[in-house]
């Protein structure tokens, strides 16, 4: 007869804390710092939003179907090898783009010397695309009297960047003319003269056929593609990989979460879950200080020719190779009699019953808004002041770790204040914080801000929680926190696609300030509110049952003493 395996609680928890850990530090090494290389490599803020706004959507479409696919064949464990190594290839990929600009890499390597990009060069990036394409479509125009094709002084830019930019444009062949069009030379004296005329006429031209008006459409296609800008092109190119990366790297946490939990939930030890948590918040926080620390004191350019930024992305792929081993050895349990999508569904329609649940819901998605909005553009707003990585990294780390400080001042919260007034004074906080980012004035202006991340981050997911646990019934608990964790990622979303085009329209100030408004202004609504809400708060049957067997235990712990006594008292007496 096979003897059943014993479960280990301790190695498990040790094992899935020690993955959390370098999971989460791969994570801060890179994703923290994303935009400010988007920067840098010469998106605008619409493209720059746009990116990480499909980044979070991707995120919370895939999360779930990867996590129910890998569970429903079984291949959990190579999900998440899978998820790994495909992850760390596709960061690696982002390096391959060369800049928009031929001396934008070279002009921001060196992020402690201020200001690299300002506002209004953003909007003459943005404006040149839309002049170039008011002229017609099917002409070539070709300038003899151009110094450069990027627009960028040639004096200006060093040596490598110079060769760089002419053996790109050595190998890549010459764009093909469109159909139908023609080539206008300017001379030095102003002159245009037409060149020639390109206009292919098929053999029998009275009947033309469906290939060759298929073959004519796909060159068009081509051509256009050809004729975009450096910019649009580089970021078509950036969308499609960092989506291609999210896909890969999404299915990670869930499947991971499912499969501990269920690990845990068949040792009946199910409640020591969330102690993994403490432990990526701590990753997290020393990954992006590390990172920061790491590349401020690099020199200007790395091997290979990147610039320093390139470490991101090699400590991101390190990291991710190191999680390998402890992947192979991940606790994960298949508990084929649970399923995740019904339990969303459940969830969801828990959240929709109740008032204050759903008020709960609108704040979450707000702060997720809000919250991505300023997570996007902070370091650009910190560059711009004078701040370097290192400021950065160090900032960011403090706002971590306040957050994993915060369970040493929950039990105090509890007592001063309801989960309700606490949502609102977390969203509250958060606005604070949008609000001071937009009066900074030198490279650590930003260091005290993070501090309030405690209560903005920590206090607002630990009323959440307590939310998910008035509304879930018995063994809904984390399908409700995965509901409103969905609601915080299309908040993100949302926030991402609306502060790229805030920071184009009225600039990195008025991004932090709309912010800070938009969310101050729902939390001092929300106590009316909640005072208006009727509060339905459900029974859960399983807390009864846990709380009377401990009574009972009690009680006949209390009768076996008192049996014990007296018997010793009668022999006493005999």
């Amino acid at each position: 007869m096979k003897k059943s395996k014993q479960i280990d609680v301790r190695r498990a928890l040790a094992l899935a804390g020690a993955f959390h850990f370098l999971w989460s530090c791969a994570r801060a090494c890179l994703l923290p710092f994303l935009t400010l290389y988007f920067r840098q490599l010469g998106l605008s803020a619409p493209m720059t939003g746009v990116v990480m706004g499909t980044k979070h959507l991707v995120s919370l479409t895939w999360s779930p179907v990867a996590s129910l696919l890998s569970k429903h064949y079984n291949k959990r464990r190579a999900a998440i090898h899978g998820s790994l190594v495909c992850s760390a290839a596709a960061a690696l990929a982002l390096l391959l783009l060369p800049p928009a600009d031929v001396g934008a890499r070279a002009g921001n390597c060196s992020l402690s010397a201020g200001r690299t990009q300002s506002p209004e060069s953003d909007l003459l990036a943005a404006a040149a695309p839309s002049a170039t394409s008011a002229l017609p479509k099917s002409q070539t125009t070709i300038n003899s009297a151009a110094t450069s094709q990027s627009g960028v002084n040639s004096t200006a830019v060093p040596l490598f960047a110079t060769e760089t930019a002419l053996r790109h444009r050595d190998q890549s062949p010459p764009p093909l003319p469109p159909l139908n069009s023609s080539a206008v030379v300017n001379d030095s004296a102003g002159q245009s003269e037409v060149c020639g005329s390109f206009t292919p006429r098929p053999e029998n031209s009275s009947a033309p056929s469906t290939d060759a008006e298929e073959e004519g459409r796909s060159y068009e296609f081509l051509g256009r593609l050809k004729r975009m800008d450096p910019q649009h092109q580089l970021f078509l190119l950036i969308l499609l990989i960092v989506s291609a990366w999210e896909c890969a790297s999404a299915p990670l946490e869930w499947t991971a979460d499912d499969g501990l939990y269920e690990y845990l939930d068949s040792a009946d030890a199910s409640d020591r879950y969330g102690s993994t948590a403490l432990w990526g918040l701590l990753g997290a926080a020393g990954g992006v200080g590390g990172a920061g620390l790491l590349v401020s004191r690099l020199s200007c350019l790395v091997a290979g020719g990147f610039s320093r930024s390139a470490a991101h992305f090699f400590c991101y792929a390190a990291l991710a190779a190191a999680a390998l081993p402890l992947a192979a050895h991940l606790p994960l349990h298949l508990n084929r009699k649970r399923d995740r999508t019904s339990g969303l569904l459940r969830a969801a329609r828990l959240v929709r019953g109740s008032p204050r649940a759903l008020l709960c819901a609108v704040t979450v998605l707000l702060v997720g808004a809000a919250g991505s909005a300023a997570d996007n553009f902070l370091l650009w707003q910190m560059q711009d002041h004078g701040s370097g990585e290192l400021h950065m990294g160090l900032s960011l780390a403090v706002a971590l770790l306040s957050q994993a400080a915060f369970p040493l001042l929950a039990g105090r919260m509890s007592k001063l204040l309801s989960p309700g007034r606490v949502l609102a004074v977390a969203g509250a906080c958060l606005g604070l914080q949008c609000f001071y980012y937009s009066f900074l004035w030198g490279p650590w202006a930003a260091a005290p801000a993070p501090a309030l991340s405690c209560l903005s981050g920590g206090a607002l997911w630990w009323a959440v929680g307590l939310h998910c646990d008035d509304v879930a019934t018995s063994g809904a608990e984390r399908s409700v926190r995965r509901v409103y964790g969905a609601l915080a990622q299309l908040g993100g979303g949302l926030g991402s696609f609306a502060g790229g085009l805030v920071v184009q329209r009225f600039g990195l100030t008025w991004l932090f300030r709309g912010a800070a408004v938009g969310v101050v202004a729902w939390c001092a609504c929300l106590p009316l509110l909640q005072w208006k809400a009727p509060r339905l708060r459900r029974i859960n049957y399983s807390r009864l049952l846990a709380a009377d067997a401990s009574e009972a235990s009690d009680s006949e712990s209390e009768q076996d003493g008192d049996w014990l006594e007296k018997a010793m008292g009668d022999n006493r007496g005999g």
